[in-house]
């Protein structure tokens, strides 16, 4: 009699799957995030995880960080950093106050990537990715640069062209100093438009007819 054989499956690991990170976050710092949520119409989660994944590849980012390694890290086979255990922890500001859970879905070589400055700075994956959206929300430039990308992306190159004009328009007008970039054009819009459920494009086109007019 023959013996069956034994077979062991193997589950197969689908190579887009995501990993969850729950970071508890100030309500300020939530409402950083939904801004630009709400102007791309993209779920928080999503808007969270793109800041990381431009923290996280940035060089100026990480030579800050670099200060606070206290084990090696290395970036790419050019680039390495030595970690020093006497160095102090990473300190994240707390706040008093409301908080909020954020759970954020990273693709595993990005969640990868953030275990392993975690482990170089001695914090927790969630801590580590609650660095990385401080920084974030802190410089403006970022969230700005986030919102125009989201807008090249859906606008056709003559309807950006006609918000340009319109944009120098308002600044060679504008009595304030400021400068009113693209970002935050649209985000006005966004504002005017929030009481319907319109197509970024239709808005526009809207919004430069009742400028035309």
């Amino acid at each position: 009699m023959k013996k069956e054989e034994t077979r062991t499956k193997t589950r197969k690991v689908r190579c887009d799957k995501k990993r969850d990170v729950k970071p508890t976050i100030p309500l300020e710092m939530y409402h950083c995030i939904s801004r630009p949520s709400y102007v791309t119409n993209r779920p928080i989660k999503d808007v969270a995880e793109d800041l990381c994944n431009y923290r996280l590849s940035s060089k100026a980012v990480i030579e800050k960080l670099s200060l606070y390694f206290r084990r090696d890290y290395l970036v790419s086979e050019h680039i390495f950093y030595l970690g020093d255990l006497t160095r102090q922890t990473h300190r994240i500001v707390k706040r008093g106050g409301i908080k909020k859970r954020v759970t954020i879905r990273f693709q595993q070589t990005m969640h990868d990537n953030l275990a392993d400055l975690a482990y170089a700075l001695d914090l927790t994956v969630s801590s580590a990715t609650m660095v990385l959206l401080e920084m974030s929300i802190k410089q403006t430039d970022i969230v700005k640069t986030y919102i125009e990308s989201f807008v090249h992306q859906r606008l056709d190159p003559e309807r950006i062209k006609q918000l340009k004009e319109v944009l120098k328009f308002i600044n060679k007008n504008n009595p304030c100093n400021e400068e009113v970039t693209l970002a935050q054009l649209i985000s006005f819009l966004m504002e005017e438009f929030k009481d319907r459920t319109i197509h970024l494009k239709h808005m526009v086109d809207e919004w430069l007819q009742q400028v035309k007019n």
